[in-house]
């Protein structure tokens, strides 16, 4: 496993990530506490140490930070341990009147969050989506106060554009506040319209970057076709919709060129996300100790050139 610091922060990640979006969804191996503990023992073995979660994630609010935090005991330290709070379309247990940057939810959430986690510390506390109803400044004022009580270590944003990562960072240099070390936004081979603004603007103010989704629902697992895929996969079960987005015709050259080249299409679609500015980490959800295992391997598992990372990226042009 390959490590690499979160943009110019001291903080070092697994180049593979465990996305924990799965913990607590029915119809998963992760749904229960023995389902979660096998995948994070996998992971923990194949040398993954960053695991991203967030306070709403779970079929119950909470629930995967919950699962997680009881998977983790006694190894606490060997991790980086990444949520979230502050989402605007999820409502959980404490009532923010739309205010979920306010420094009165902020304090709410992360005492939640570290009970949930079972941990005196969060390694990466990161704002899920942009709050209109609170200056940045006094959102970034109580996390600086979290980072200097040591409850948690470095702060990240999710979902922000381009203008609004670069006006939080303007604002804590010129407040003495903590920094942004990290944006999480969307981003895969059919999605990447970050490549506009975003990471030139993360570029510039030394944030790293986390893609979420960076295998397009499971499209780039190669298990996929314009007729369907497994039974059992969340497309098939609860957003078959998503296959009608794909532009197939793309996607079948791409699975040609992996096979002329004779890597697989999960191994290229990590590699070359690996190869974009600023990203640090291609967080990947997972299910089962398989998967993780071949996640784990797949940022090693291929080395290209320069043309041929080149042809993966005209198959998908900038949308």
């Amino acid at each position: 496993m390959e490590y690499r610091n979160l943009g110019t922060s001291g903080l070092r990640v697994s180049v593979i990530g465990l996305g924990c979006n799965n913990l607590g969804r029915p119809g998963t191996a992760s749904y229960s506490q023995e389902g979660t503990t096998a995948l994070i023992d996998s992971a923990i073995d194949a040398g993954v140490t960053l695991f991203d979660t967030a306070d709403i994630y779970g079929e119950e609010f909470g629930l995967s930070e919950t699962l997680l935090g009881e998977a983790l005991r006694g190894r606490r330290e060997r991790v980086v341990l990444a949520t979230k709070f502050g989402h605007s379309d999820r409502h959980g247990p404490r009532e923010a009147w739309g205010a979920k940057g306010s420094r009165r939810y902020v304090r709410l959430a992360v005492e939640d969050s570290l009970r949930r986690l079972q941990t005196d510390w969060i390694d990466l506390y990161q704002l899920h989506t942009p709050d209109p109803a609170t200056p940045i400044e006094e959102t970034l004022s109580v996390l600086d106060d979290l980072v200097r009580e040591g409850k948690v270590r470095y702060i990240g944003h999710s979902n922000l554009d381009a203008w609004q990562a670069v006006d939080a960072d303007w604002t804590a240099r010129t407040a003495g506040l903590t920094r942004f070390v990290s944006a999480q936004n969307e981003y895969s081979l059919l999605r990447r319209g970050v490549e506009r603004e975003l990471l030139p603007a993360l570029e510039k103010t030394g944030m790293g970057f986390l893609p979420y989704f960076p295998l397009f629902n499971g499209v780039f697992t190669g298990k996929f076709t314009r007729d369907g895929g497994p039974a059992d996969s969340r497309i098939m079960r609860q957003r078959p919709h998503v296959l009608d987005e794909v532009p197939w015709d793309a996607v079948e050259r791409f699975r040609s060129l992996c096979e002329e080249w004779g890597v697989g299409m999960l191994e290229a679609t990590f590699v070359w996300l690996l190869s974009r500015p600023q990203l640090a980490s291609v967080i990947a959800g997972a299910t089962t100790p398989e998967q993780i295992a071949r996640n784990a391997v797949a940022a090693d598992a291929w080395h290209p050139d320069g043309e041929q990372l080149d042809r993966i990226t005209e198959l998908f042009p900038l949308d």
